[in-house]
C-alpha cells in the first residue's frame, strides 16, 4: 500500500508540475491575445502591457520555482537545470537551430526553391566574381579591422593606465561604442562625402581643399583601398570595446609582479611582452575572436556608406541583396551558411579557451 501511495503522490506531483506552469503560460498567452486585438487607447494599452510584462515574468518564475520546491533535495538538483535552463534552450532552438536547418535545406535548391541543385550554389559562391570579391573584402575586414582594434585597444589601455587623465581618455575612446553602426555610417558619410569642384561639404575633402589639394572620392577610389576607409569606422567604434576589456585585465595583474620586474632592471617594453601579455593572453584571444565574429558578419556600415557599390560588397550585403532584392533563396541561403561555417571555428576556439580556464 505504501508503494502504491508513494507512486500515486509522485504521479500527482508530476501532473501538478506540468499543470501549474501550463495554466500560467496559457493565462499569459490569453492576455497577449487581448492586447494584440485591444481597442484601448495606445498610451493606456502600452502602460498596461508594460505592467503585465513585469508581473508576468515574475509569475512565470514563481510557478517554475514552485515546481522545483515541491521535490526533495535530491530531485531538486536534477530538475533545476531542466526547469530554468530548459525553456531558454528550447527558445534558442526554435529561434536559431531550426532556422539554421531550414537555411541549410534551402541552400541545396534553386532560386525559387522548386528544384534540387545539390552543391551547385556552393560552387557558384566560390566561382562567381562578385561573390569572390565579397569574400576577399570580408578577409580584409577580418585581418585589418581585427588587428587595428586589438592593437590600438591594447595601446590605449596600457598608456591610459599610466596617465593622469585616464578616465577622460578612456571615456573619449569608448564614446563611439554608444553610437549604433547605422548612426556611425551616417556620420562618416559626411566625413567622406565627395562632389566635383572645390565646394566640398565633406569634412575630409574640405580639409584637402583648404590645404590646396584635390578632393578625393574616398569610397569610390581604386579597390581594395576604399574598403580600408570603411574599416576605419569599425576601428573607431570597436577600439573602445577592446580597450575596456584589456584595461580591466591589466588592472588584475598583481602589482608586486610588475614591481619585482622593474627592480630587476626590466624595461617597460620587456615587462609588457614578457609579463603582461602572457598573463592576459586569454583576454586577448577572447577579444580577438569576438571582433573576428563581428567583422565576418559586418553589414550596417557597408550598406549605409556604399550599399556594396565600388567593390565594397561583403558576404552579408550580398546575402541581403540575393535573398531580398533578387528573391534568390538558393544563393542567399548559401551565403548565410558560408558565414556560419566561417564563424564556427572561431566559436570553437573561444569555447576551448574557456574550458581551459575552467570558466565554462
Amino acid at each position: 500500500m505504501d508503494v502504491r501511495a508513494n507512486q500515486g503522490s509522485m504521479l500527482k506531483l508530476i501532473l501538478l508540475s506540468i499543470l501549474v506552469p501550463a495554466v500560467n503560460l496559457g493565462l499569459h498567452f490569453s492576455i497577449f491575445l487581448f492586447f494584440r486585438s485591444s481597442d484601448l487607447p495606445p498610451v493606456l494599452n502600452a502602460v498596461l502591457a508594460v505592467i503585465w510584462g513585469i508581473f508576468g515574468i515574475y509569475s512565470i518564475y514563481w510557478s517554475l520555482n514552485w515546481v522545483v520546491e515541491q521535490y526533495s533535495d535530491k530531485w531538486k538538483e536534477r530538475i533545476i537545470p531542466y526547469v530554468f535552463v530548459g525553456p531558454a534552450v528550447l527558445l534558442l532552438g526554435w529561434l536559431l537551430f531550426l532556422p539554421t536547418l531550414r537555411t541549410l535545406y534551402l541552400s541545396f535548391f534553386n532560386a525559387d526553391s522548386t528544384r534540387f541543385v545539390g552543391l551547385a550554389n556552393f560552387g557558384a559562391v566560390f566561382t562567381d566574381r562578385l561573390l569572390l570579391t565579397a569574400l576577399r573584402n570580408n578577409l580584409l575586414w577580418v585581418v585589418f579591422g581585427t588587428l587595428a582594434c586589438v592593437i590600438l585597444g591594447m595601446l590605449v589601455a596600457v598608456l591610459a593606465d599610466r596617465s593622469s587623465f585616464e578616465r577622460l581618455a578612456k571615456a573619449i575612446v569608448f564614446m563611439p561604442m554608444a553610437i549604433s553602426f547605422v548612426a556611425a555610417g551616417v556620420i562618416w558619410k559626411f566625413i567622406y562625402y565627395y562632389q566635383p569642384g572645390d565646394d566640398q561639404i565633406g569634412l575630409l575633402n574640405a580639409i584637402m581643399v583648404q590645404l590646396g589639394l584635390q578632393p578625393q572620392g574616398w569610397l569610390s577610389m581604386v579597390q581594395p583601398w576604399n574598403n580600408l576607409f570603411l574599416i576605419v569606422i569599425l576601428v573607431w567604434m570597436q577600439t573602445g570595446f577592446a580597450m575596456v576589456i584589456f584595461s580591466a585585465s591589466i588592472k588584475g595583474i598583481p602589482e608586486d609582479m610588475l614591481e619585482a620586474a622593474r627592480m630587476d632592471g626590466a624595461g617597460e617594453v620587456r615587462i609588457f611582452f614578457k609579463i603582461m601579455l602572457p598573463v592576459i593572453s586569454s583576454t586577448v584571444l577572447a577579444v580577438t575572436t569576438t571582433i573576428i565574429v563581428f567583422t565576418l558578419k559586418i553589414f550596417d556600415v557597408v550598406m549605409i556608406m556604399t550599399g556594396g557599390q565600388y567593390g565594397t560588397e561583403v558576404v552579408a550585403t550580398e546575402f541581403y541583396r540575393q535573398l531580398f532584392m533578387y528573391q534568390n533563396a538558393g544563393y542567399g541561403s548559401t551565403l548565410a551558411i558560408v558565414l556560419l561555417i566561417a564563424v564556427i571555428p572561431v566559436i570553437i576556439l573561444n569555447l576551448r579557451q574557456l574550458q581551459k580556464e575552467g570558466s565554462f
